[in-house]
């Protein structure tokens, strides 16, 4: 990933959610992972001992799953963290 878009993004982002929320806040976050492999595990392992409440969903047909994760962060940069962490996890595709 191109670290100069990324961090441009991230300081859009980290703007946005100050201006639009007062923290602490819920977030939502929606992820969609291949369903073959660790990769919602990992997701889960990430939010573990947060307090976020996770759903997921499998496709149709069975190649894919969608995470959903409503959990309370204390400010922006805390949300930032969450999604630099599972930027890492391959496959995963942020929405």
């Amino acid at each position: 990933m191109d670290t100069s878009n990324s961090d441009e993004f991230y300081s859009k982002l980290k703007e946005q959610l100050a201006d639009t929320s007062v923290w602490p806040s819920k977030y939502m976050y929606k992820f969609i992972v291949p369903a073959s492999g660790d990769a919602v595990l990992q997701i889960e392992n990430i939010f573990d001992n947060t307090g976020a409440v996770i759903t997921t969903k499998t496709s149709s047909k069975g190649t894919f799953t969608s995470l959903t994760i409503m959990v309370i962060l204390k400010n922006p940069d805390a949300v930032i963290e969450k999604y630099k962490q599972v930027g890492v996890i391959p496959g995963v595709i942020s929405l």
